[in-house]
C-alpha cells in the first residue's frame, strides 16, 4: 500500500528536526543496523528477534501485503525511530490495530515518539481503525508511563505470558484506547512540549 504526503518532518523538543516516511523494501539493513544498536535490554521483550535478515525480510513482506504500516524516523540518514501499526485484513478485529514503537536511546525523550504515533494514528483513522492495543510487559515503566498520558487503559493481564530471552517469565499487560481519544491526547501533548506543533 502506497501512503500518500510522505516524507514528512517533524519538529523535536530541543529544536531539532527528523524526517519521517514509510519504512519500504530497500529498508532491511538501515532497519537491522537500529535495532541492533538498541541495548539488549530494551529487545528482551520484542515479539521477535528483530536482529536477524530473516525478520527483515517477513517484516517487509507483511508491509507488503497490507499486513501493517511502518515509518522511519531518520536524521542525517541515521535511523532513530521505527513505529508500526498491526492490522488484520480480514475477519472480525478489521477495526483494531496493535501499535509498536522502538526510539534510539540517545533520542528518546525529545517528542520523536509522539511524533511517529500520531502520524500512524492519523494514518489508522483513515483506513477506519477504531481502536489501538498495546501490549506492555510488566517491568517496561516507561513505555507504560508513555502510553498512560495518551489515555490507554489496562484492559487485560496475561499472567506469566511472556518468557524473556533469559527465559524469565514476566505478565503481559494488554493496553488499549480508542483512536480518538489517542489523537486528541498525541495533539494536546505535542502542544505543550513543541512550539508550532499543533
Amino acid at each position: 500500500m502506497e501512503l500518500k504526503g510522505f516524507p514528512q518532518t517533524i519538529s523535536l523538543r530541543e529544536g531539532s528536526t527528523v524526517t519521517v516516511r514509510p519504512t519500504t523494501r530497500g529498508d532491511e539493513q538501515a532497519l537491522l543496523a537500529f535495532y541492533r544498536e538498541l541495548p539488549q535490554e530494551d529487545r528482551l521483550f520484542l515479539k521477535d528477534d528483530v536482529t536477524t535478515e530473516s525478520w527483515a525480510e517477513r517484516f517487509i513482506q507483511r508491509i507488503e501485503r497490507g499486513e501493517a504500516i511502518s515509518l522511519m524516523a531518520e536524521q542525517n540518514g541515521t535511523v532513530l525511530a521505527e513505529a508500526t501499526l498491526y492490522r488484520p485484513r480480514h475477519g472480525w478485529s478489521t477495526h483494531v490495530g496493535e501499535l509498536r514503537v522502538a526510539v534510539a536511546c540517545g533520542h528518546r525523550r525529545k517528542g520523536v515518539a509522539a511524533g511517529l504515533l500520531r502520524l500512524l494514528v492519523r494514518l489508522a483513522t483513515d483506513q477506519g481503525v477504531e481502536k489501538i492495543v498495546v501490549e506492555v510487559v510488566e517491568n517496561q515503566v516507561a513505555a507504560r508511563r508513555v502510553f498512560g498520558k495518551l489515555g490507554f487503559q489496562q484492559e487485560a493481564v496475561l499472567r506469566g505470558h511472556v518468557k524473556d530471552t533469559r527465559g524469565i517469565r514476566r505478565d503481559l499487560l494488554i493496553l488499549v484506547n480508542d483512536s480518538s481519544h489517542i489523537w486528541a491526547a498525541i495533539e494536546a501533548m505535542l502542544a505543550d512540549s513543541i512550539p508550532g506543533a499543533g
